[in-house]
């Protein structure tokens, strides 16, 4: 697709956390904390940070997801614009999906989602997400409702896709689509009894050509449709103190992502993934930075 506008679109995963940076985790219970350096809200889930970290990768980058007419999904506009984001937004009537982040000082955190916002009703329109894959080479899904109707479109278009399930148990029907319908799965390694089995039912089941499980500080694992044992990579240590791990796998993920679409091998496109999320651990959720290509290329020579 050598004419396409966009390198990745992005799906889903819009939405505005407010974060509370705690003295511990868990926190005990307590009648009040005070808390410092204080509470922020602001714009970022997972589809933001996605969008984010393949865009400061260079990839042309699109977003598309439900926000509401309200001062959340103002925030969410001005995160796009003010990084030369292209977004376009769909109507939520539920209004702006919201969370409570809470992170520890050794920024581990705890995400308090709001259940309440989204509709059985509501959908990415057909026609719109049609236009757009027509004009992307990849597209990324987050696991946010509507996302789902949206797969059997994107396949149609002949876009490779790509899903992060999260903390999946391996279990849940709920992401079945989303990790039988993708073409490259991330998961965490922190709900699942048996990540190996796991990745090889996602495999056998679904279209995957690979599957990735991500483990924090114990690196993570990759399984490909070349079957054997799944390659095991280390977590690259931070050039920085750990202050925040908010959006650490949303930023594994980007990179990956920018290994996969410059033509680098699996083992390669997850070192990219290391290198990206180690930064993303290093710098304020508050702030929404990501890693540069520059910066990403250079550590990543440095390692090999």
């Amino acid at each position: 697709m050598s004419g396409s506008a966009y390198d990745v679109l992005v799906l889903g995963g819009a939405g505005v956390d407010t974060i509370v940076y705690v003295p511990e985790l868990p926190l005990p219970y307590a009648d009040s904390y005070m808390i410092r350096p204080g509470i922020e809200t602001r714009a970022g889930q997972t589809g933001d940070f996605v969008a984010l970290g393949v865009s400061a990768l260079g990839l042309r980058t699109h977003h598309v997801d439900m926000i509401g007419d309200d001062p959340s999904g103002d925030l969410v506009r001005a995160f796009h614009r003010d990084r030369g984001i292209a977004f376009t937004e769909v109507p939520l009537p539920g209004g702006t999906k919201r969370a409570v982040n809470l992170v520890a000082p050794d920024g581990r955190r705890l995400s308090l989602y709001d259940d309440g916002r989204s509709r059985e009703s509501d959908r990415l329109p057909e026609g719109l997400v049609r236009e757009l894959a027509a004009v992307a080479r990849h597209a990324h899904v987050s696991i946010t409702y509507p996302c789902a109707f949206a797969l059997p479109t994107l396949h149609e278009a002949g876009l490779t896709v790509s899903t992060d399930l999260h903390d999946w148990d391996g279990e849940n029907p709920y992401h079945e689509p989303f990790a039988y319908g993708s073409d490259v799965v991330f998961v965490s390694a922190a709900a699942l009894p048996d990540p190996v089995a796991t990745m090889r039912r996602v495999l056998e089941r679904g279209r995957a050509e690979v599957v990735v499980v991500t483990a924090g500080a114990a690196g993570s694992s990759l399984l490909t449709r070349a079957g054997g044992e799944p390659l095991r990579v280390p977590a690259v240590a931070p050039r920085g103190p750990v202050v925040d791990s908010n959006g650490a796998g949303d930023a594994y993920a980007a990179g990956f992502l920018y290994g996969r679409l410059t033509g680098e091998p699996p083992e390669r496109c997850a070192l990219y993934g290391a290198v990206a999320g180690a930064f993303a651990c290093t710098v304020p959720a508050t702030g929404g930075a990501a890693v540069d290509r520059e910066t990403l290329l250079a550590e990543v020579a440095a390692l090999s």
